[in-house]
């Protein structure tokens, strides 16, 4: 993140308020016990205007982790995505990140937040390639996590909750200190898993595969982005289990994520994937994404939101 954004405005509650002034309590149950729910949103600037990738869906999904941890939003899901619209046309953002978050805020302490208040704030900044601009093209190096994802009778997966990033960030400072982009943590079984804050492919054969739901994952939009994508290009995927080795044997692996967008892997734990760079498949969903998100050709699955400025 950058913070040029100190005189922009970020949204609180209802209100904007300045970047510099967007507090919170220190003793807001959020910051005790990780009570809060985000999402993480892409806005493009193309020939036709500024588009929110998803935006739906992405609101839809911040309701629902809400709904898992019974924590009522106080705005119905129209109030938020015109919301995020404002908050990207009032600080003149023509491309950026976007970064929805509703939280316990501040009340009493205790593990029990059912007294405390849902607060929802909603911020914006310029936010280039998650892994760097050469990952796009080159790939990036991976080492498999010593850290698991999380089992599901331990804490909720499908929830894209500020709690559950603890366990990712476990998973991505490890990776760093190995001399990694970043991490592929494996499910409670030992079986594929998701990066730290990224979905995962791997292509074998002209065959896409993905794991699935089963396997500790988020629910990804920028994952069933990539699932239509193929299935549109005529590609098979399949979502199953993959053992760990299937990573080291496949053709092709790649991350997804409204972040990371669509980023090749070139290696995985120093062991070089295909030909050690973006493979044709690949390179294909990831040109169609672009193409789509940046206006090149036609949003056929209606995925672009536009501003009004």
């Amino acid at each position: 993140m950058s913070w040029d954004e100190k005189g922009g405005k970020i949204w609180m509650d209802g209100e904007f308020v300045d970047w510099k002034d967007a507090n919170i309590h220190v003793l807001s149950h959020v910051v005790h016990y990780g009570s809060s729910v985000f999402e993480g949103l892409r806005c493009y600037e193309n020939p036709n205007g500024s588009a929110i990738f998803r935006l739906n869906e992405h609101v839809e999904r911040l309701f629902e982790s809400a709904k898992i941890y019974k924590m009522p939003i106080p705005f119905s899901k129209t109030e938020v995505s015109d919301a995020i619209k404002d908050v990207v046309a009032i600080n003149n953002l023509k491309s950026c990140y976007i970064r929805p978050i509703a939280y316990r805020g501040y009340k009493e302490l205790g593990v029990s937040p059912l007294n405390c208040p849902v607060n929802v704030n909603i911020a914006a900044w310029k936010w280039g390639t998650y892994l760097g601009d050469e990952a796009m093209k080159n790939g990036v190096d991976i080492g498999v996590s010593s850290w698991r994802r999380l089992a599901p009778d331990t804490m909720p997966s499908l929830a894209k909750a500020g709690a559950n990033y603890m366990n990712a960030q476990l998973a991505k400072l490890e990776a760093i200190e190995n001399g990694f982009d970043e991490a592929i943590m494996l499910d409670y079984h030992g079986f594929v898993g998701e990066g730290s804050g990224e979905n995962i492919f791997l292509v074998k054969d002209d065959v896409i595969h993905t794991p699935s739901l089963s396997s500790s994952i988020l629910k990804g939009i920028t994952r069933d982005s990539v699932i239509k994508i193929a299935e549109d290009l005529g590609y098979g995927v399949l979502e199953e289990k993959i053992p760990r080795e299937m990573l080291y044997l496949s053709d092709e692996v790649f991350f997804s994520g409204s972040a990371a967008e669509v980023t090749p892997i070139r290696s995985i734990d120093k062991i070089e994937i295909g030909s050690g760079r973006r493979g044709s498949v690949t390179e294909k969903i990831q040109s169609e994404f672009f193409s789509i998100v940046d206006g090149k050709t036609e949003d056929k699955f209606n995925w672009l939101s536009y501003i009004e400025y």
